[in-house]
């Protein structure tokens, strides 16, 4: 049985991308946490359609109400160790790296202006718009795991084996980091 891999970092820092290119090489299966949120979401109603559901209104709301009902989270996230703990995935996830032992983790690190340059590309944002709901996404999805589970996400990161700066990498050269860590721990 193969060792699961976990993607971590902040919001838009390109962890979908490392994942699914790492999936794809390995022959693992790709999975998101945020897509397992995702499904939850829709049971409470909300309509949770495509990728940058999280940056719009709707999901700004959903991120608000995780504050006040942590259920969503560690459903989610009981969900995952039982997947991760299968072995042969490679997980996104904010929480999971502080979750379980073993495996192979990797956080994504990158100035926030960074990730508000990613999300304009691929969210036809303003520069401004962007940088705003990175910084929102990142300080309320700190909060939430710091009241939940205790931990500072994205303060502590010796939970890591590597830790990839994508400031001035392309995501072929960032992808290229990881394929050649998990190649040698995998």
């Amino acid at each position: 049985m193969s060792k699961s891999v976990i993607i971590s970092g902040q919001p838009a820092i390109g962890k979908t991308t490392v994942a699914k290119g790492l999936a794809k090489e390995f022959g693992l299966k790709y999975l998101s946490g945020g897509d397992v949120l995702k499904e939850l979401a829709e049971e409470q109603g909300f309509h949770t359609g495509g990728d940058d559901w999280w940056d719009k209104p709707e999901g700004m709301t959903f991120l608000n109400q995780r504050k006040t009902n942590q259920e969503f989270d560690n459903k989610v996230d009981e969900k995952l160790k039982e997947l991760f703990y299968k072995g042969g995935v490679v997980i996104t996830s904010y929480t999971l790296p502080w979750l379980v032992n073993n495996g192979i983790k990797i956080w994504l690190a990158g100035s926030q202006e960074n990730s508000a340059k990613r999300m304009t590309t691929r969210d036809n944002l303003s520069s401004e718009e962007a940088l705003e709901i990175v910084k929102k996404r990142y300080q309320e999805n700190k909060l939430i795991y710091k009241n939940l589970y205790g931990f500072d996400f994205g303060e502590n990161l010796s939970v890591f084996d590597k830790i990839i700066n994508t400031d001035g990498l392309s995501a072929d050269e960032v992808l290229s980091i990881a394929k050649s860590l998990v190649k040698n721990l995998l």
